[in-house]
C-alpha cells in the first residue's frame, strides 16, 4: 500500500479486533467471555466495563490516529495546524467524546465502577490536548500521563514522513518524556521492520546498546527475552495497565513469543487489562514485518475504518 499504509491498517484492526474485550482486568472474567471461542475478536456483545461502542469501531486510541490519517489525506501542507483543528472538531466541545466527558470523570470517585459509558471515551491526553488547543497554547499536548496516545495519533504521519519533525508531532499530543521515548523506541521498530530486518528487536539492541537514551529499554528488552512463562501470567508483572513501560513491555513479551500477527494479537486481547493500547503497536510492528497478507481479511472486513485505509493503495 502507498507510504506503507498497511501498516497503520494492522494497527487499526486491531485496535477494532480487541475494542469490545478493552480495559478487563479481571482474568478470570476474561475467560468466563472468551470461554470456548477460537477466536475472540469483534465480540457482538460488549463486555467492557468502562463503555460501550459499536463492534467493529475503534478505541480512542486508534481514534486519534484516524484524525492524523484524515489530515494527512486531505493535503500535507500546515500539518500540525490542520491536526489540530481536526482534533477539536473529532474530540472537542459538541462531539460525543466531549459529551462523554463529565461521565468518564465519575468513574475514579465511585468504588466498584459498573457504569458503562454509551459511547467512545475520551483519555486523559487528548481531554488535555483539546484544553490547551482552544486556549490557543504554544504547545498543546498533555503531560499528566505516560501513555500511547502520542505514538497511535502520529503513526500515519511516520508512515509518510519518516522520523522528519516527528517528536513535534508527537509533542502535539503529549509531551510527557516518557511517552515520547516510547513511541520513538515503537518507530525505530517498525523502521527495521519495514526496512526487512529478520529480528527487529535485536537489531534495536545493536543500534542502541550504547545510547544512553535508550539504555532502559534495551535492558528492559533483554530481560524479557529470557521470561519463559505464559503472557497472560508475565503480563501481571510487566504492566496490564496503560501506562509505559508496562504497556510497551507487555507488547514486546507478546513480540517476543509470538510468529505472527494473528496469534500475537489473540494472545494481547486474552491477556487482559488495556489491549487496545497494546495491541496499537502490535498490530502495526506485525504488519510492517509480515506484510499486508498477514493481517486476517476476515478481520479487515469487519473494521469500519478499514475502507477509508484501503483506499489509499
Amino acid at each position: 500500500m502507498k507510504n506503507n499504509l498497511h501498516v497503520f491498517l494492522g494497527a487499526t484492526v486491531a485496535d477494532a479486533a480487541a475494542r469490545p474485550l478493552h480495559w478487563i482486568y479481571n482474568q478470570k472474567k476474561l475467560s468466563q467471555y472468551i470461554k470456548g471461542r477460537k477466536d475472540y475478536t469483534f465480540l457482538d456483545k460488549n463486555k467492557s466495563p468502562f463503555y460501550n461502542i459499536k463492534t467493529g469501531k475503534v478505541s480512542g486510541y486508534n481514534d486519534i490516529g484516524q484524525v492524523m490519517f484524515k489530515t494527512l489525506i486531505e493535503g500535507q501542507k500546515n500539518i500540525d495546524i490542520r491536526f489540530k483543528k481536526n482534533i477539536l472538531k473529532n474530540f472537542g466541545p459538541g462531539s460525543i467524546y466531549w459529551r462523554n466527558l463529565k461521565l468518564r470523570s465519575k468513574y475514579k470517585k465511585v468504588k466498584d465502577w459498573r457504569g458503562i459509558i454509551k459511547g467512545p471515551w475520551i483519555h486523559q491526553n487528548i481531554i488535555e490536548t483539546v484544553q490547551n488547543i482552544k486556549k490557543n497554547k504554544r504547545v498543546t499536548g498533555g503531560i499528566k500521563v505516560n501513555e500511547s496516545d502520542g505514538y497511535c495519533a502520529s503513526l500515519p504521519y511516520f508512515l509518510f514522513y519518516g522520523f522528519k519533525d516527528i517528536k513535534k508531532i508527537i509533542s502535539l499530543v503529549t509531551i510527557s518524556k516518557i511517552s515520547i521515548k516510547y513511541a520513538l523506541a515503537k518507530f525505530y521498530l517498525i523502521d527495521f521492520a519495514l526496512k526487512g530486518y529478520e529480528d527487529p528487536l535485536n537489531e534495536f539492541i545493536e543500534n542502541f546498546k550504547k545510547n544512553f537514551y535508550f539504555k532502559k529499554i534495551v535492558r528492559d528488552i533483554k530481560k524479557i527475552r529470557k521470561i519463559k512463562l505464559p503472557h497472560a501470567e508475565v503480563i501481571k508483572k510487566l504492566g496490564m495497565a496503560c501506562s509505559y513501560p508496562g504497556t510497551f513491555n507487555s507488547s514486546i513479551h507478546v513480540i517476543v513469543n509470538s510468529t505472527n500477527y494473528k496469534q500475537a494479537i489473540l494472545k494481547t486481547i486474552k491477556a487482559g487489562g488495556c489491549n487496545c493500547s497494546r495491541v496499537n503497536f502490535i498490530g502495526a510492528y506485525y504488519a510492517a514485518l509480515k506484510g499486508f497478507n498477514s493481517i486476517p481479511s476476515k478481520w479487515i472486513k469487519k473494521t469500519l475504518a478499514a475502507k477509508k485505509i484501503l483506499q489509499q493503495k
